[in-house]
């Protein structure tokens, strides 16, 4: 079944990005837009306006997640947006500083496509 909801990935990593790409394509997404750090996702949130669901990195260059995250979440229209949060830091209180940001779930890193369908349908209500 196909989703019409729009998603953009926010990784600095091609590979992971396309690794997200793939697996949402796979759960039956198709309308999936990519961005390489948090500069770059916000210029392409402004320009996709209707953006159902945001998955982001934690460590970029030039804006790390939890700026990108914060930023997104002061702008009126994003402040339900739903967030995942995908990242290598597993420890308790870096998930907690996530969740403060404003980040509604989390993925670690390395990540089973079983587990990102799970939380992509929880913030999506599907």
């Amino acid at each position: 079944m196909a989703h019409e909801h729009k998603i953009i990935t926010v990784d600095d990593s091609s590979t992971m990005r396309r690794i997200i790409k793939n697996t949402l394509t796979k759960l039956g997404f198709s309308n999936i837009l990519e961005a390489a750090n948090g500069v770059e996702g916000l210029d392409v949130l402004a320009k996709n306006s209707d953006v159902d669901m945001i998955i982001t990195d934690w460590n970029m260059p030039e804006m790390d997640g939890l700026t990108f995250v914060k930023t997104v979440r002061s702008k009126d229209e994003y402040k339900e947006t739903p967030i995942l949060m995908v990242t290598t830091e597993a420890a308790k209180e870096d998930i907690l500083t996530a969740l403060r940001s404003g980040v509604n779930n989390y993925v670690v890193k390395p990540f089973t496509p079983d587990t990102l369908q799970e939380k992509v349908n929880k913030l999506l209500g599907i």
